[in-house]
Parts: C-alpha cells; structure tokens; sequence
C-alpha cells in the first residue's frame, strides 16, 4: 500500500540528505518563521515542512499534481484532518499499546504482530470507510489515487480472509506441524500446516467419518526437560509464520507513516493558509510552473510571507513584469523595502517548487534546479578574516555547487570594500553566472555596479528602485527605474534626531517592509 500523495510513483524520502544550501537558505529568508506558522505549535508538522520545502522539484507537472492534491486539501481540510489522525493513532497506539519483543522468541514474536495486525485492521477498515463516504468530494488525481487504493486493497472479502487466519494463527485448536527424520532420527524441515475444513459434514457425519490413525502421548506436570522440548518443537514449527507476521505488521505501519509524513506537509499548508486567510488583505494563489529553461517572472501583489506572519496585515504587495529578463537589479533608498523584496522573491520560488500556493495576487515564474542566497553578514568576532574575504568564501562554495538554469539572491554583496572594488567583483560574478543562464536578484548600494549595468542597456535585465516620496517617506513599493546614487541616507539620520517628519517606527519593518 502507497500513499502517492507528493510523488504519482514514489515515496516521499524522509530520511534524505538537505540540500547543500538549505541551512543558508534557512537563515537569509527566514525559512523558520514560514515553518513555525505551517507547524502551528505541532513539532512533527514542522518537520514536515522543512523537508517538502528545502526538496524543491522543478518538474512542471509534479509541481501541478501537488496543487491539485492541496486544492482537495483546502476543500475537505476536515475530512483530511481526520485521516491524519487516524494514521497518527494508528502509529501511536503500535508504539504504546504493544510492547516490544526483546527475546527473539517466536512465540512472542507471532503473539505480538498478531494483536498490532488486529489492531491495524481496525485502523484500515475506518481509513477506508472516511476515505470513500467522501470520495465525490476529492478532485485531483493524488487523492483519486489514493481512495481506489483504499477500495482495491482493502476490499471486505480481504479483510475478512485476513481476520480469519490472525484467529487460526492463535491456534484455538493446537498446532498442527509437519517434519521429517533426518540424520540421528532429528526432525528436519519442520512445517506449520492448516487444518482442513469439515468440507460441509454434519456433526454426526464428523463423528462416524474415518479419521486418520492418530498417536497421543501425555507429558508429565513437572517434566520440565519435555515441556522445553515441546516448546524448541513449536517454535521450530511457528517461526516462519512469525517473521511473515512480523514483516506485515512493519508493511502496514511504514503505511500509516508514510501516509502521516505526506499528509503532514498538507496540514502544514492548510494553517499557514488559515492564518494569512484571517488577515482578509493577504491574498494567496496557485502559482502557474513554467518550464525551466525560459525566463518567466510575472508577479502581482507579491509580499515576504514570513513578515505578514510576524506583523500581520500590514504588508505591501509589490508587482513585477520580468519575463524575459535573466538579471534584476534593485537599487533605491535605504530601509525602503529591497531586502523584503527580495526575500518575497526566494520565499516565492521555494514555495511554487514544492507545490504548495504562494503569498501574491499572481504568479508565474520558471522552475529553477537550485535556488542559492549570497546575503551581507554581520560582524563576527571569530573570523580569521576579513568580511571580503569570508564574502568570497561563501561565493566560491556556491559557485562549487551551482548549475545552470539556478537562480541566485544578492543582498548587499561584495560591499564590504570600497564601491569601485566591489563593483568589479560583483560585475565579473554576474556577468559569469549570466553566461550559465542563472537568474539573478542583485540588491545593491555599489553606484559603479549598478549605474555601469544600467548603461549596457543589457538585453534581459531589468532595474528597480525602492519607491521614495519626495517628503522623505518610503512606500515600501520597489517600482522599475535607473539606479540613484544616493540611498538618501540622510533620512535615517534626520528621522532618528527628529529633523524632519517620517514614518514612525511601527510602521517600519525590521529591514524596512511593511
């Protein structure tokens, strides 16, 4: 049995190895927040989150199938509550109701999987009841998927056969085994056997009918060398049927794990979806996947999904019409939003190439291979080096584990030295990267960057700017425009010595977003 709810063919691989770059990716868009929300207090849900999303597929129609299944989920979020916790209970109750089998003694062993088997049965027949009263209400080919699976492997005329031999395999009767004499008159080739059916006989005909000739011997009450004896004879006789047994009950209990490790991510979705749903102005869609290989970037109402969760409704959505285009440079005041932006861009990306909705009005974008962050650190008393340097570092190693058709996220890189040095660090990368077919988000103060970009008239590159009234007041919106060389800095110095008039501080994000 398969769930199939995040690949059509395919396990989703729990215990895989993260991406190369997921613990900076992590860090730079803040990936714990967006987990937290989707987790909503539940450890396991949060788990669950992190895996799905750091295991970003660029496969249009896998990316499609996942929609389709989430779209069920956000229809019968209660119906698929309830088969999650019925695998959840399922699992809990094998780990706390039947103890482990330390001795490996086959008796115990059989006993054991038989009560988990029944128990199991129980959980399957009530999954399968859930799964086809609502079967109408499930659209998409996942869960389509899944109840006919449901329906076909766990027909009634299965269950029943199942249950009748977990009662024969209890031996109401005795055992009834099967050997042969082998060297030394040694029984060899012991085998448990079935008893045969009445054939439909009456009981009178069961009386007088022929039987075959029958030997009995009785053991004496404290024979204990003959009762140890009979007990090697019976395990010998049971043991094949207690590994079979036991190897079903770990089948159907790596079902419902599979089935919670899968539902999970959906779980996830549904309360971040509840949550940024109570905030009324916070639209969310289903993003269109274009092939990869192209460059699509189209966005409306774009907004940092983690900044909402944090602060609530008051973000602002930011538009983007970037077909076409393989380098965005954003330029523009200082705390006017380009960092939020940014981050809106990678936490987009990340959530379309894991099938989930994302945190605009609309979206199309193409999938990427791999999605990489270079973003400006803080100063660390423990380097060895200077801030260039470790700069540098941490571009090589990208540039070690990057492909074509990736896309990178610049936040104020390479500024850590002096404008005309950093330019040209930043332009012979770029430039580089562009030949590979890698997008680029490039946030930057570095005027000689970015105004010497700008002049190329480079085919495939766009230029934004942070939105600044002419009063001093950021609007948070990062519109398209040439580079500025002021960042007007000037703004934060008169805003904190009350100069002049701005925004006040609650309406300023931590890096400047609404």
């Amino acid at each position: 049995m398969k769930a199939h709810l995040l690949y059509p063919s395919r396990d989703f691989d729990w215990h895989a190895a993260p991406a190369w770059a997921a613990e900076t990716l992590t860090q730079d868009l803040e990936l714990n927040t967006l987990f937290a929300a989707m987790a909503n207090g539940d450890k396991f849900l949060f788990e669950a989150a992190r895996k799905v999303v750091l295991s970003s597929i660029s496969d249009p129609d896998l990316l499609n199938y996942r929609q389709a299944v989430l779209r069920d989920c956000l229809a019968n979020a209660a119906v698929v509550v309830s088969i999650y916790q019925i695998a959840v209970e399922a699992i809990e109750r094998e780990k706390k109701d039947f103890w482990r089998v330390s001795i490996k003694s086959p008796g115990l062993i059989l006993s054991r999987a038989i009560d988990v088997l029944e128990m199991f049965m129980g959980m399957l027949v009530r999954l399968r009841s859930t799964a086809e009263q609502n079967s109408s209400a499930f659209h998409s080919e996942g869960f389509g998927k899944f109840v006919t699976m449901l329906k076909t492997e766990l027909a009634d005329e299965y269950l029943a056969t199942v249950s009748k031999h977990l009662k024969q395999l209890r031996f109401p009767d005795g055992i009834l085994l099967s050997a042969e004499l082998g060297r030394g008159n040694k029984g060899v080739n012991h085998v448990l056997r079935a008893r045969q059916e009445s054939d439909g006989l009456g009981w009178i005909e069961r009386i007088f009918s022929r039987r075959p000739e029958e030997y009995t011997f009785h053991l004496h009450p404290r024979d204990e060398s003959g009762f140890s004896a009979l007990s090697e004879l019976r395990d010998r006789g049971i043991n094949a049927a207690a590994n079979v047994l036991a190897q079903s009950s770990d089948h159907v209990l790596g079902f419902f794990q599979l089935l919670r490790n899968e539902l999970a991510f959906y779980l996830g979705c549904l309360n971040l979806h509840k949550h940024l749903a109570q905030k009324k102005v916070l639209p969310t869609c289903f993003p269109v996947p274009a092939p990869a290989g192209g460059s699509r970037h189209t966005v409306r109402g774009l907004y940092d999904v983690c900044l909402a969760v944090r602060q609530g409704d008051s973000v602002v959505g930011n538009d983007l019409d970037a077909d076409g285009r393989c380098l965005a440079i954003i330029t523009g005041a200082n705390q006017g939003g380009k960092s939020t932006f940014l981050r809106s861009i990678g936490l987009a990306q990340l959530m379309m190439q894991c099938g989930m909705f994302v945190p605009a009005e609309s979206f199309c974008a193409d999938v990427r291979e791999a999605i990489f962050t270079h973003f400006k650190r803080e100063e660390d008393a423990t380097m060895q080096s200077g801030k260039l340097d470790e700069e540098l570092a941490r571009m090589s190693e990208i540039a070690d584990h990057i492909n074509s058709n990736s896309i990178v996220l610049f936040n104020e890189s390479f500024a850590a030295t002096n404008d005309r040095e950093g330019s040209e660090i930043a332009r012979q990368i770029v430039s580089a990267l562009l030949e590979k077919n890698v997008k680029i988000f490039f946030v930057t103060h570095l005027w000689e960057f970015a105004s010497g970009m700008f002049e190329k008239h480079m085919e495939g590159s766009i230029f934004l700017r942070a939105e600044r009234r002419p009063n001093g007041l950021r609007t948070f919106k990062v519109l398209q425009g040439e580079p500025q060389q002021t960042s007007y800095g000037e703004d934060l110095y008169h805003r904190v010595f009350n100069a002049i008039p701005g925004p006040g501080k609650s309406e300023i994000g931590e890096d400047g977003g609404r």
